[in-house]
């Protein structure tokens, strides 16, 4: 009784030992960016997400894949957080788990306020995953921040330009 308590006491541990390693590495990294750069009142937009995993990482379809958008008032989203579903993710199947395939770039549509001022702003988000590496057999619960720069100038997007 107390060899196996022993033994389950040093597995806890161990793994312990090894989340903060896992945890502190790069899984996900993900480069930001919003199309068109330079936007009008009005003007519609996306913003860009390209994913990279570290090699032997997926990331799980279930739980939810989050992606949360700090808005500010310049750029207006439909939510302040999108999900796998929302953004009709592909998916597939690896080590008999369903996962994202996120090979493709992540759009998310906004517009621009109307009231708009003139500047150079910054957007920020957050990535929340839950990642799994197969071969070592480990699961992470994790989250990536991004950020990305664009500009706005007061002029109103025009019909017919």
């Amino acid at each position: 009784m107390k060899i196996a308590r022993v033994f389950r006491l040093g597995v806890v541990l161990a793994v312990l030992a090894v989340v903060p390693l896992i945890a502190g590495e790069d899984l996900l990294k993900i480069e930001a960016g919003i199309v068109p750069r330079r936007l009008s009142r009005g003007q519609e937009g996306k913003v860009i997400l390209k994913v990279s995993l570290k090699k032997g990482i997926a990331i799980s379809a279930l739980p939810a894949f989050t992606i949360e958008v700090e808005g500010g008032g310049d750029l207006v989203f439909p939510k302040n957080f999108f999900t796998g579903t929302d953004l009709a993710l592909a998916r597939i199947e690896i080590d008999g788990k369903e996962c994202l395939d996120l090979r493709m770039p992540i759009e998310i549509p906004f517009t621009v306020n109307a009231k708009a001022k003139r500047g150079v702003y910054i957007l920020r988000g957050r990535v929340k995953y839950f990642a799994f590496d197969g071969p070592n057999g480990w699961c992470l619960k994790a989250s990536t921040k991004f950020s990305t720069a664009y500009s706005t100038w007061a002029v109103p997007v025009k019909d017919g330009i």
